[in-house]
């Protein structure tokens, strides 16, 4: 089973994508989509949708883990990630996914087994829990401290991973 990750943002938006087979999470991909922070809202919202349908297009995954919103104080970050959210929403669920959103609290849970988890306790336990391919012979390894992962990326893989745990398959 593949699964998308998302952690939606309008200037950044991180994807991951993993795949599940006999009980390990194995790394396919990872990035960005960022947009310009001069361009028209509304253009910059068509940009996310056109490289979204790109990586969908080109993993095809089953299923899309998305970030739950929480309650921001800053009440138009809040809306922009709304409409970012909803373009990733829209676009995997027309594309046939099972869509599963889940918040922070339940990502720290599924990774840490603790709610108060810091983020870098979760980012260590989604480098240690991924499996990456060696593309050379094949084998895998896990993704070490050397990796070089932006947050948003990271918090999409670890969606993938919840995604993963929560489903069991």
């Amino acid at each position: 089973m593949k699964i998308l990750g998302i952690d939606p943002g309008i200037g950044r938006m991180g994807y991951g994508v993993i795949e599940k087979k006999s009980g390990k999470e194995i790394f396919l991909a990872a990035g960005l989509i960022e947009t310009p922070a001069g361009m028209p809202h509304a253009d910059r919202l068509c940009m996310l949708a056109k490289e979204l349908k790109k990586i969908l297009t080109r993993h095809e995954p089953d299923v899309a883990a998305i970030e739950s919103l929480f309650f921001a104080k800053n009440v138009k970050t809040a809306f922009d990630v709304a409409q970012a959210r909803g373009v990733a929403i829209f676009l995997c669920r027309k594309a046939g996914l099972i869509i599963e959103e889940y918040t922070p609290l339940q990502v720290k849970i599924a990774l840490t087994g603790y709610g108060r988890a810091e983020k870098i306790q979760v980012a260590a336990m989604t480098k240690k829990l991924l499996v990456i391919p060696d593309r050379s012979n094949g084998s895998g390894r896990s993704i070490g401290p050397q990796e070089l992962i932006q947050d948003d990326t990271l918090d999409a893989i670890a969606l993938c991973l919840t995604c993963a745990a929560f489903l069991r398959h």
